[in-house]
């Protein structure tokens, strides 16, 4: 927490309970009504508004349908690329699962510190983005032996392995494949977590600075302001990348379980 004139940046990843539910329990958990929570039930209903107002399905599209309809085509591209025509019927789950994070992403942005709101960005927490990796890791692993039974595990054993590689080969990539949700949820998380950091250190910057003197408010002040309009700018493109990255890797994922090699 700040004190003293002093910023903490991990403070703004602080989990706290709203609406007094702090208290709230079930089978002795804590189900208190968090701002994380919040701004997931945020994600799920700006998504959602998105998705029923572009489904006009009017001949001539306005801008609402166009912009959904090139989201889903966008996706749908996607999954053909990586997994094929098969790939189609999980559309509406690549769909909602890049959509929940690109809003995340981008509500976490917000300049609600000027309304004296304080934005959060679930997605800065590996519970959350591991919550999805594993998401996706079930699909995979549901899809790949409801498809394929025990010739799954075909999948750790490459076409062309000698012999006396397979044990080995079979364990090395088990264990590569094991590892895939956790990569994937700490990719996002770890990418979400240094930019909010770094604007926080540049923020104070801005405001130690221009408490300690007009002389150094001026020159480190400003350097670091300027620092932080680039460094937004760059957040956004980064809030794009790691939900197209999270959608791409679980098209290519999903291709395992649909296409053994």
């Amino acid at each position: 927490m700040a004190q003293s004139g002093k910023i903490d940046p991990m403070h703004q990843f602080a989990i706290e309970p709203l609406f007094g539910t702090d208290h709230l329990s079930l089978g002795g958990f804590n189900i208190a009504f968090t701002n994380s929570a919040l701004y997931m039930v945020a994600a799920a209903v700006v998504l959602w508004i998105f998705v029923v107002g572009g489904m006009k399905r009017e001949l001539v599209p306005g801008r609402w349908q166009m912009a959904v309809e090139y989201m889903t085509g966008f996706i749908k591209s996607l999954l053909i690329a990586n997994v094929g025509e098969g790939g189609k019927k999980y559309i509406p789950y690549v769909f909602s699962l890049f959509m929940f994070i690109l809003l995340a992403n981008l509500l976490g942005l917000l300049p609600l510190g000027l309304f004296g709101l304080h934005p959060f960005t679930f997605t800065s927490h590996f519970t959350a983005t591991g919550v999805l990796a594993i998401m996706s890791f079930s699909i995979v692993l549901a899809v790949g032996f409801y498809k394929h039974g025990l010739h799954f595990f075909s999948l750790f054993v490459p076409h062309g392995t000698p012999a006396l590689m397979v044990v080995p080969l079979f364990f090395i990539e088990l264990v590569s494949f094991m590892v895939r949700p956790f990569s994937l949820g700490l990719r996002l998380f770890v990418a979400m977590t240094a930019g909010h950091v770094l604007l926080k250190v540049l923020a104070g910057f801005v405001i130690n600075s221009a408490n300690a003197s007009p002389a150094l408010g001026f020159t480190v002040g400003t350097a670091s302001f300027i620092l932080m309009i680039g460094i937004s700018a760059l957040e956004v493109l980064v809030a794009v990348i790691q939900a197209y990255v999270f959608a791409l890797l679980t098209s290519v994922y999903i291709n395992d379980a649909e296409n053994l090699h």
